[in-house]
C-alpha cells in the first residue's frame, strides 16, 4: 500500500506543478481543445503546396516532435514560405498536439 500511496502523491505533484499536457494555443479550454490560428510572414502570395510537422505531450511529461517551420517546409517541399498557420488540441490535459503548417512554393 505504501507503493501506491507514493504514486499518489507523485501524480498529484505532477498535476499540481503543470503536469497536464497542454498545447500552445490562443485560446484555452480544458476539457477539449481544438483551434487554429495563422500568421502572414511576408508578401507573397499563398502557395500551392502545404507542409505540417508537429509535436505530441502526454501528460506532460512526455514531449516528442519537431514542429519547427523549417521541418514543415521541408514535409511539402517549400522553398518559398507565404504563411504558416498552427493547429494545436488537447484532450483532458492527457494529450496535447501542437503542428506547424506551412504553405509557399
Amino acid at each position: 500500500m505504501t507503493k501506491f500511496a507514493s504514486l499518489i502523491c507523485l501524480v498529484a505533484l505532477g498535476l499540481a506543478t503543470n503536469g497536464c499536457a497542454m498545447a500552445k494555443s490562443p485560446v484555452t479550454g480544458f476539457i477539449y481543445l481544438n483551434t487554429q490560428a495563422g500568421e502572414n510572414i511576408s508578401s507573397n502570395d499563398v502557395g500551392q503546396k502545404k507542409g505540417e510537422a508537429c509535436a505530441t505531450s502526454i501528460l506532460g511529461w512526455v514531449g516528442t516532435g519537431d514542429a519547427s517551420v523549417t521541418t514543415a517546409a521541408k514535409a511539402g517541399g517549400i522553398t518559398k514560405i507565404s504563411h504558416v498557420d498552427s493547429t494545436a488540441s488537447d484532450i483532458l490535459g492527457v494529450y496535447a498536439e501542437y503542428c506547424t503548417v506551412v504553405y509557399g512554393n
